[in-house]
């Protein structure tokens, strides 16, 4: 009868993580606070991402003060913290452009961050950083 809003997905653990990053999709971790007001607007924000763009990336909200060694292995100096981890993009040269079978495999390369934000993030520059990174969406807005 009535269709549940998919949300972003809570961690308890940074190894929650792991499975995550090898899938090759990018992932977005919100570092957030309970109590805090700007945390209290991007936790919205951040759950429309995750309707919006479903499968093709992974959105994943961090409460800092319960996941432990979040805060020393992100270096959160305040919430809310936004970051983007993924592949980087494929490098390839001009003439393995030209040439059909030119292509590098994309497993050579490791998950990196790729994008960093404090504070309050618009919707927008959001979805610009999930899509240069490989995310599509599979829903419209509205």
């Amino acid at each position: 009868m009535f269709k549940r809003k998919t949300k972003a997905r809570k961690i308890h653990r940074l190894n929650e993580l792991q499975p995550m990053l090898a899938s090759g999709r990018p992932v977005l971790v919100n570092f957030f606070q309970v109590g805090c007001a700007p945390c209290q607007v991007m936790d919205g924000i951040v759950n429309e991402l995750a309707r919006e763009y479903g499968d093709s990336a992974h959105v994943v909200k961090a409460d800092v003060g319960k996941v432990p060694g979040a805060i020393e292995t992100y270096k959160i100096r305040s919430t809310p913290t936004t970051i983007v981890i993924a592949r980087p993009p494929l490098k390839t040269s001009k003439k393995a452009r030209r040439t059909a079978n030119g292509t590098k495999k994309r497993s050579a390369a490791r998950p990196t961050q790729r994008w960093r934000a404090s504070g309050l993030v618009q919707k927008d520059q959001l979805q610009r950083v999930l899509e240069s990174n490989g995310a599509k969406r599979v829903e419209a807005n509205g």
